[in-house]
């Protein structure tokens, strides 16, 4: 992605709001990123086209693990200042309560940081940033940099 090329080239961090524009998904989803010190804070305002049972109304599950993965590979690639996107090598989310209509945030942590491989832990909150929604545990290869 050029957005990272030039940002290594210049020797600047990433613009993770600038990031979050030109990632398509991320558009379609209105995802807003920010930064609270050294962290990665994702907004996503909710919108009627992100539920996934009308009944509850509940966010769809694909919606909220989406959001959780981005959140693992903005912030592996904030904290390493990487220069391509990380994949993913496996993950695990745990949906913990029903996501309302309301809007969400996400943010991760490097639990771990290889040479290749980072080990990378998300959550996924409301209202109460106490009281999670959803986690992600996983781990993304740094392959290429």
């Amino acid at each position: 992605m050029e957005l990272l090329a030039k940002a290594a080239r210049e020797g600047q961090p990433v613009d993770v709001a600038a990031l979050m524009a030109v990632v398509p998904y991320c558009a379609f989803l209105g995802v807003k990123a920010s930064l609270r010190g050294e962290e990665v804070v994702l907004e996503m305002p909710f919108d009627p086209k992100l539920v996934g049972n009308p009944i509850i109304p509940a966010l769809h599950g694909g919606v909220i693990g989406s959001l959780l993965e981005t959140a693992a590979i903005v912030q592996a690639i904030w904290s390493t200042r990487a220069v391509k996107i990380p994949k993913p090598v496996d993950f695990t989310v745990d949906y913990l309560r029903t996501g309302r209509a309301v809007t969400t945030y996400a943010k991760a942590r490097l639990a771990r940081q290889g040479r290749r491989v980072v080990n990378v832990h998300a959550e996924l909150w409301q209202e109460d940033e106490a009281r999670p929604i959803a986690t992600l545990r996983g781990h993304f290869l740094l392959a290429g940099q």
